[in-house]
């Protein structure tokens, strides 16, 4: 579809979410669908921004290529990989709105226990079973509308990683994710000549926008981060169940 002026500065605001992401503050991402699901299809804005995800991932790669946890992203790259399937093969029975709802409970009580227990004390081991179980959920609602950041945070929040580490192994992860969600995507239509038109003249505001999410991430401290990481998760996850509201 084409986009009035008032399309091209949700869609710019979009990307500039992505890049932020993209830069190590995942959170962020899950704003993106939101802000151009009032002047699109929903379906329609998680296709036109798979592209724009994919090139800020090339760039996040370049910047966290050395700063991420292995066994982290040892449990988490399967799990996920089951999640799209899962997401690809249901997307024609699963409602959205079923979704966007259990993204939105998981970060609320996720971020409202973190708050009422802000001590993070020291690094955790990364469990198996749980990293399945979160995996699975982040590649689901990552395929169904790019908002797998709440459940991913979910599981690596209590880990206490260092705050370039955590940045490091999101991008990553992600950018899998994102990496195998595009035949998926080409294969239900999601993607098509003029959204990867759309998408291209976004690509550049996105990857400009990783280098600022990665410069906040090194320049705050290690408590701050983390504070910031947790509210925004509440903050988007608060929108996200507004939104259903009749």
């Amino acid at each position: 579809m084409e986009l009035d002026a008032f399309g091209w500065v949700m869609a710019v605001l979009a990307a500039v979410s992505v890049g932020m992401a993209k830069g190590g503050l995942p959170m962020i991402s899950s704003l993106s669908v939101p802000l151009l699901a009032g002047v699109m299809n929903p379906v329609a804005a998680a296709g036109l921004l798979l592209p724009v995800y994919i090139v800020s991932d090339l760039f996040g790669l370049i910047a966290y290529r050395r700063d991420f946890d292995a066994r982290v992203l040892k449990i988490l790259v399967p799990a996920t990989a089951l999640g799209v399937g899962f997401g690809w093969a249901t997307a024609s029975v699963v409602p959205e709105t079923a979704v966007t709802a259990l993204v939105g409970l998981i970060g609320v009580v996720f971020a409202l226990n973190a708050l009422a227990r802000p001590r993070l004390g020291g690094a955790r081991r990364a469990r198996l079973a749980p990293g399945l179980f979160w995996g699975t959920i982040t590649g689901f609602t990552s395929f169904v509308s790019h908002s797998g950041g709440p459940p991913y945070q979910a599981y690596t929040i209590p880990l206490n990683l260092p705050r370039t580490v955590f940045a490091g192994t999101s991008t990553l992860l992600f950018a899998w994710v994102n990496a195998i969600k595009l035949i998926p995507y080409a294969a239900l239509g999601q993607i098509n000549v003029t959204s990867l038109g759309t998408a291209l003249k976004l690509a550049p505001v996105a990857a400009v926008s990783v280098f600022f999410g990665v410069k906040l991430v090194r320049i705050l401290p290690h408590e701050s981060f983390y504070k910031l990481v947790t509210w925004a998760l509440l903050l988007i996850s608060l929108k996200l169940l507004w939104d259903l509201l009749p």
